[in-house]
């Protein structure tokens, strides 16, 4: 598929480790052909890579994730880390979210994204 003309943007919560693993994944989405935009900015996929070492930390990745269904409703939703490692079944009932992928899935994410299209069932990958 070519995603020349798709644009995709990126929300990292926690610590040094998921912003390094953010560039890791931005990288590989650039490989694919999509540009990069700011998260505050409409994208076609959001990939949020969120924490959970606090209840704090827990509700920031359930906001910033909200903040990006409700920036492009069409948008491709994607949420990977901690987060969604631990709690997959709640980070998959957020509004939006289409892909809930754990911290082993992370690394090939593009890989996950066959179809940029809203989907009725959310896809939760091994966790």
């Amino acid at each position: 598929m070519d995603y020349k003309d798709k644009t995709v943007a990126f929300g990292t919560l926690g610590c040094k480790l998921n912003f390094s693993e953010t560039s890791t994944i931005a990288r590989s989405f650039i490989d694919k052909g999509f540009k990069r935009v700011d998260f505050k900015e409409k994208a076609d996929v959001y990939v949020i890579n969120t924490c959970s070492v606090t209840d704090t930390a827990d509700k920031k990745s359930k906001t910033i994730i909200r903040q990006a269904a409700k920036q492009n409703p069409a948008a491709f939703v994607v949420v990977t880390g901690c987060y969604a490692q631990l709690k997959p079944e709640d980070a998959a009932a957020i509004p939006g979210v289409d892909l809930v992928l754990g911290t082993n899935e992370k690394s090939a994410l593009p890989d996950f994204i066959t179809k940029l299209e809203k989907k009725q069932k959310k896809q939760v990958e091994p966790l």
